[in-house]
């Protein structure tokens, strides 16, 4: 029989959510040059990595949202955290063919019961407590985001990148058999990482079978809202449109960051990944940072303000061929750090009855990092990776727009 668990309690299991899905998202930056290498991909190609994950996170966010109004947050979470165990149990027959297929259709499943956990989580935190505190509240569980988000490349590149680089004539040159145990080899290095994550997943669904969470705002009101009526608020419609590009500039810049550091600097696969760890330590920090800095900015503004400096910072990346270029791209997540937190919190305000399926729209925005990688990979392929960052600067004028204006929008 389930104990029932203290909001402290609550907000504290909740908050580990965010440290675990923002992991194993994290590790997709390891797996985009990994799979390139050990399944022989193009750029575009390895994109599909993105696409699996955030194509998952369109066609679930409103079955999840369903979900969660019919039978509350609990459950929800609890569903998102076996589908996502499940995910990750899958990488170990998808290495073991080395089908590219296999670990895009496991990629989906886990991104699926990430889908859950999100779509869940973000409104609980902004529900558990004062309204007035919401976004405080939000920006302080996704600073365990920013956790996951450094320690995933680090472990990421100790165990599944082999620093086993070569060219594709010096693969082309060797025997079959030979380039089959190398590429096989380069594949099993995901098998014993993702179990893990699988079980320690498993072991965080274990306490919230044994402790039941509350469920706020539940019963606030009969009327469920629909979804014609979120659509009607503005500045929800907004928010989306501003999640949609903000996902696809973050997943951007991470997404390619070893190949840009390979590109630009001759940096070894290994060590473009502790310089990625580092990049996503500046995101935990500026996860804080930006936690502190609400309570004297307006989220809005703050928002528009490190929206233009990631253009100007991505400006450099494409301008200067140097170890500049990595600084400018490393000094990127620490600006992006607030982005989400706060477009959510502002999107979803005021909803009320129909903020469970609002929240199930800005989550379904995050299909954006599955369209704008796509594009990214092939403008690097017609050019080079360098070139292609200019397709994150674009969605950063978005979210500049929304910071400035498009919160606004259809309120007084």
């Amino acid at each position: 029989m389930s104990k029932i668990a203290s909001t402290a309690l609550s907000f504290a299991l909740v908050t580990s959510l965010f440290f675990l899905w923002a992991f194993v998202h994290n590790l997709e930056p390891i797996l985009i040059p990994h799979l390139r290498k050990a399944c022989q991909l193009s750029d575009l190609q390895s994109a599909l990595v993105d696409s699996a994950v955030y194509l998952a996170y369109f066609l679930m966010a409103l079955p999840a949202g369903l979900v969660m109004r019919k039978y509350g947050f609990r459950r929800g979470i609890i569903i998102g955290l076996l589908l996502y165990a499940i995910g990750a149990l899958l990488f170990i027959p998808a290495a073991s063919t080395r089908a590219y297929p296999f670990f895009l259709g496991a990629l989906f499943v886990v991104a699926a019961g990430c889908t859950f956990l999100e779509t869940v989580a973000n409104p609980y935190v902004t529900l558990l407590g004062k309204p007035e505190g919401a976004t405080t509240r939000l920006n302080l569980s996704q600073s365990f985001n920013g956790l996951g988000a450094f320690i995933a490349p680090l472990l990421g590149g100790m165990f599944i990148l082999s620093g086993v680089e070569m060219t594709q004539a010096e693969i082309a040159a060797m025997p079959v058999d030979q380039m089959n145990i190398y590429l096989q080899s380069e594949a099993n290095t995901v098998k014993i990482p993702y179990l893990i994550i699988a079980l320690v997943v498993l072991l965080v669904m274990g306490l919230f079978l044994f402790y039941r969470t509350p469920e706020p705002g539940q019963n606030a009101s009969e009327n469920k809202g629909s979804l014609a009526q979120a659509l009607k608020r503005k500045h929800l419609s907004a928010g989306v449109i501003a999640q949609f590009f903000y996902v696809g500039g973050q997943v951007c810049v991470t997404s390619f960051f070893i190949r840009f550091a390979q590109y630009t600097n001759a940096t070894p696969e290994k060590t473009a990944a502790i310089w990625l760890s580092w990049a996503m330590f500046g995101f935990m920090v500026g996860r804080f940072v930006g936690t502190a800095l609400t309570k004297f900015i307006a989220p809005n503004r703050l928002l528009a303000i490190y929206a233009f400096v990631c253009i100007i910072l991505l400006a450099l990346a494409v301008g200067v061929k140097s170890e500049l270029a990595l600084v400018a791209l490393a000094l990127i997540p620490f600006f992006e750090s607030i982005m989400f937190p706060t477009i959510f919190s502002l999107a979803i305000e005021d909803l009320k009855e129909n903020t469970e399926l609002g929240s199930s729209l800005v989550v379904m925005a995050i299909v954006g990092g599955a369209f704008f990688p796509l594009i990214m990979g092939y403008v690097s392929d017609q050019s080079n990776i360098q070139l292609s960052y200019v397709v994150p600067m674009v969605c950063f004028l978005a979210v500049a727009w929304f910071g400035w204006k498009g919160h606004r929008l259809g309120r007084a």
